[in-house]
């Protein structure tokens, strides 16, 4: 149910993103979904990509601060109201979001949405017991 996601530590600069995403793209890896928070001075652009071992690799040895961090992909209903149903459920097993952001596709008539918890363990055993499903990285990948 985890997936990796990339994170770059970009300076606020022009052309810096471009260049990312000119890295990624020549070495054939498709962004599927992207975050990025910023303060003045730099950014931390968050990806999901189709091949997150070699975007890993590729970015690094393009001399860019890159690493990788657990992940889930939620499918939340479709509706309106459907995001705060989820959130409410895991407030009520106590689950702790660090940070969520969208996801590009959709899988199943669901809304997908990236989570980064503070115990993963605990979150996939809470949204198993709710019935809150998740795609594993393979799926979240290819779509």
């Amino acid at each position: 149910m985890m997936a990796k996601q990339i994170s770059v530590f970009l300076e606020n600069k022009a052309g810096r993103l471009a260049h990312v995403t000119r890295v990624l793209g020549e070495a054939g890896i498709n962004i599927r979904a992207l975050s990025i928070a910023d303060t003045s001075d730099f950014g931390i652009l968050r990806l999901i990509v189709s091949d997150p071992d070699k975007a890993y690799e590729i970015l690094k040895e393009s001399g860019f601060t890159v690493s990788e961090t657990e992940v889930i992909a939620v499918q939340v209903p479709d509706s309106p109201g459907g995001l705060a149903a989820v959130l409410e459920q895991m407030s009520e097993e106590n689950l702790n979001i660090e940070y969520l952001y969208a996801f590009l596709g959709t899988s199943e008539n669901n809304a997908l949405v990236i989570f980064k918890v503070e115990d993963i363990e605990k979150a996939r055993q809470a949204f198993t017991k709710r019935g809150i499903k998740f795609l594993d990285e393979k799926r979240l990948y290819q779509l």
